[in-house]
């Protein structure tokens, strides 16, 4: 996992292969499919061990008692940090399954804070699902026109996509909000999320 993750950002997921693992491990590459079958048993593990480290400095966030909104906050922002830990973290994620069953400790937990705070359990997944959906949708888009930290992609200009889209001004005064300041956003794009939560469900 330590190779296959190192490698993930210098070749991007596209990139990142057995074959390539099993190059950096001075290994023939059949000796990797005696572990995994192929690649996304491969972005499994990978997945899976991504969480783990991160999982720790979520708890550590966490304050005694924390309430329904500060778990998801915490847990949220530190699946944010740790997506962007790794070129195309998030897209490692997507549609991954996790191997072990480390991260129903926090699941559990989370959902009883839910359900104690007034959510029934279908809210609870809900709630919960959203607020990780839009973490790991916005996470995408942000390693789409930054893959690491620093490093923006070409075609992101934003002066420039303003003057392509002088008629449209709304549009070209977009840019500034949508390709840049991306804490900022995801915070307050956070905060909408479970204000909504709570709107809908009638629970503060």
């Amino acid at each position: 996992m330590d190779t296959a993750l190192r490698l993930l950002d210098e070749t991007g997921l596209d990139g990142l292969t057995l074959r390539a693992i099993a190059k950096e491990l001075n290994v023939q590459a059949p000796a990797l499919y005696w572990h995994f079958k192929g690649k996304q048993e491969l972005l499994d593990e990978m997945a899976t061990e991504m969480y783990r480290r991160m999982a720790a400095d979520a708890d550590a966030r966490l304050a005694p008692g924390a309430t329904w909104r500060e778990r998801l906050l915490a847990g949220n922002r530190c699946l944010r940090a740790a997506l962007l830990g790794y070129r195309d973290g998030a897209k490692v994620f997507s549609g991954s399954r996790f191997t072990g069953t480390e991260h129903a400790v926090q699941m559990e937990a989370n959902l009883r804070a839910l359900t104690e705070a007034g959510f029934t359990p279908p809210q609870a997944v809900r709630a919960t699902s959203t607020v990780y959906f839009f973490t790991l949708g916005f996470v995408t888009e942000e390693q789409g026109v930054e893959p690491l930290p620093g490093q923006r992609r070409e075609g992101y200009d934003i002066e420039e996509r303003a003057a392509r889209l002088a008629d449209y001004p709304l549009a070209a005064t977009a840019g500034a909000d949508l390709f840049q300041d991306y804490d900022e956003g995801f915070e307050e794009g956070l905060e909408l999320v479970l204000a909504g939560i709570a709107a809908r469900y009638g629970i503060g």
